[in-house]
Formats: C-alpha cells, structure tokens, sequence
C-alpha cells in the first residue's frame, strides 16, 4: 500500500470514510473526482492531494508522518523503502541514564553498518546515518532503542519512524523480535542468544574476547537486517487486511 491510496490524512475522514471511497472505486488520489463525498469533504480531499503531491515529490516524508494517525505509518514504507533505515542497538542494561550503548546496527539497502562504543560509534556517525534515512524502522525502539541514543549521544531522531512492535500486535503477533520470528520463519544464525546474552558479551570482551566481541555484533547485526523481511511481511498484511479486503 502507498502513500497514495490513503485519505485518512484528511480532517473528516475516517476509516469508514475511506473504505467508502475505496469500495467506489477510489483506490488512488489521480481516481478522486468527488462524487462520493459532500463538497465541503472533498475540497478539503483535493487539497490534501495537491499539497502530498508536492511533498512526495520532494521526499518529505515528515509531512505524512504529522498527517497520518501513528498507527498508519506503515503506510509510508513502500515510498521510501530503499531509503528506509532499519536500526537496532545493544546496550549494557535497560536504563539509559545509567547504562552504555555498546552497539548499533543500521541496514538500508541491502547494506548492514555495525558501530562499536569505543571504536567507530560516535554521535556525528550515527546522526550522519539518521539523517540520511526517510522512514526509520526499529522493532520496541520508540520505548527503547531511540530514547537511549537521544540520552548517551543527544542525537536528532525526529524523522518518521515505524515501531514494527505495534503493527505486528496489530496482527496477533506477539511477543518480542525473536518470537516473531519464530512466528514467521524468519530465520538467524544464532537464534538461542538473547539480550541478556548481548550484556554477557560485551563484558567478555571488555576482559579480553575478541571472538566475544564478533559474537555481540553478528547478533546486533542480525537483529537489525531481520527487521526488513519483518517489515515487508507486516506492509504485506496490513495492506491485505485494510485495503485489499475493502474494495
């Protein structure tokens, strides 16, 4: 599903509103002609759709971000998924005032970059990656991951995000990243390690494992590149149940 198919940005249109308009034959803003809707509704339709077109032709993706209710922003994904950057991080613990971040991941484009505290992870190589994304992606990083890379590196992160966590709830799948896929059949090279594991890790490699250190960041990395074909499955889903099933 598109940014295109969608008039729930609009004020006064709801979800019924919009399958209403789907079911007669209004699947894409070039189909709206306004016949289906009151006059007012569709002034303020032919409006939305001549200033989103302007700003898809831009790539601004935050002005669909502040129009779409939170959960319907898996609706901007295949706009923008080879600009969509899919992030995960490892840290020493879960609070952040007290905790480090030890790693972070970052996939886009079939590209998986792994930053490591003390070596290559500052806040000018991840800002540099933040800025470069269109839709940012993470799997419980609204709770978790953003908030610790805005209090250990005071990182901009403002850019549209999609927390994969709550659509897949959305679709009866729960549980952390690990059991969704387990759910799925999305597959892992190490799929017995886990967060606790990731604490364990970085300790062992502070005394002196390097090997330790290999196994933090292929989980890291693992973590994040998993979050694409979970994205694609959610998008995939979401875009049967709401908009293939009502017209």
């Amino acid at each position: 599903m598109q940014i295109e198919n969608s008039f729930i940005p609009v004020r006064g249109v709801g979800e019924a509103t919009e399958r209403r308009l789907w079911a007669n034959g209004v699947t894409h803003w070039d189909e709206f002609e306004g016949e289906v809707v009151g006059e007012t509704l569709a002034e303020r339709i032919e409006s939305f759709i001549e200033d989103g077109t302007a700003h898809l032709a831009r790539g601004d993706m935050s002005f669909f971000a502040d129009a779409f209710p939170a959960s319907s922003h898996w609706r901007l994904y295949e706009n923008v998924k080879n600009d969509a950057c899919f992030l995960d991080i490892e840290t020493t613990g879960l609070d952040s005032t007290y905790n480090d971040v030890t790693t972070v991941s970052v996939h886009r484009d079939g590209e998986t970059k792994t930053f490591v505290k003390g070596d290559d992870l500052t806040a000018d190589r991840l800002q540099t990656e933040l800025d470069a994304a269109s839709l940012l992606v993470t799997f419980n990083g609204k709770r978790f991951d953003v908030p610790f890379l805005e209090t250990c590196y005071d990182v901009d992160a403002s850019m549209p995000h999609v927390d994969l966590m709550y659509p897949c709830k959305k679709l009866g799948l729960d549980g952390g990243l690990k059991q969704v896929e387990r759910d799925l059949g999305i597959d892992r090279d190490k799929p017995d390690l886990s967060g606790r594991d990731a604490v364990r890790l970085w300790n062992e490699y502070e005394r002196g494992d390097e090997e330790a250190l290999e196994t933090l960041i292929e989980y890291n990395r693992d973590d994040t590149a998993n979050l694409e074909p979970l994205m694609e499955v959610v998008s995939s889903r979401l875009h049967e149940t709401v908009f293939e099933a009502n017209w």
